[in-house]
């Protein structure tokens, strides 16, 4: 049965809005960041049928670190590395390196205290495999459903009958970028809240970028004030 024949039952996604992601002293810091949280929190005392926060746990050594690797091909933002897929050591991917971050257990890996996270429903721990990325809170760069997550996220929303994932935190041009493509893949109806995200690039070739893509999936950026979160708020009228 489609969805728009279901009833409406919507999941909010709150992305990787940890230390290592917000200024001042994340070791990959987005600008603005913190910024999103009020509206955030905002949606977190809205009546979502689910409230899924996911973060980043790398294990130390990860594929992605530059200190993973050796000169010169080490450089953060602009050296590769190949990873292999766990599951089929055939397939191959490049894989950017980045500076140290978000290494399970330490304060860069916690979602920063601003956030509401008693609201949360669960909390889903990703990219626990050092040998491979996971920028969605669905599967890792090769489409893997593996314990590289703490939760099969998809299993959990469908389980749930959730109709609608509205994604908002970090990164617009990548985790949640992924996070929403993967929502629409499993066949959800995905949004992603502008106002409720940051990207590394806030230009053409960042979140202009994932705008296009978003497009093209059929994915809708919505606004904070607009009509798709009026719906969400307005069940606790209905109830």
């Amino acid at each position: 049965m489609a969805n728009e024949m279901k009833v409406f039952k919507p999941a909010l996604l709150v992305v990787d809005v940890q230390e290592d992601f917000c200024p001042p002293n994340g070791s990959l810091a987005v600008p603005g960041g913190r910024d999103i949280t009020p509206l955030i929190n905002d949606l977190l005392s809205a009546p979502f049928a689910l409230k899924i926060g996911t973060k980043e746990s790398h294990p130390e050594g990860h594929i992605s670190f530059d200190t993973s690797h050796s000169p010169p091909n080490n450089r953060a933002f602009e050296s590769f590395a190949v990873m292999t897929n766990p599951l089929n050591p055939s397939q191959t991917k490049p894989v950017q390196l980045w500076p140290v971050h978000c290494v399970n257990g330490t304060p860069g890996a916690e979602i920063i205290p601003e956030i509401e996270i008693p609201k949360l429903d669960f909390i889903v721990e990703k990219a626990r495999d050092k040998r491979v990325e996971m920028f969605s809170g669905f599967a890792d760069a090769f489409g893997n459903k593996t314990d590289s997550a703490s939760l099969n996220l998809a299993a959990k929303l469908k389980e749930s009958d959730i109709t609608h994932v509205y994604v908002v935190g970090l990164t617009g041009d990548c985790c949640v970028k992924c996070t929403a493509l993967d929502a629409k893949q499993e066949g959800f109806e995905a949004y992603v809240i502008g106002e409720a995200t940051r990207s590394v690039d806030q230009g053409e070739k960042g979140w202009g970028s994932a705008v296009k893509e978003f497009k093209e999936a059929g994915i809708e950026v919505i606004r904070f004030e607009g009509p798709e979160v009026k719906r969400v708020k307005d069940l606790s009228r209905e109830t």
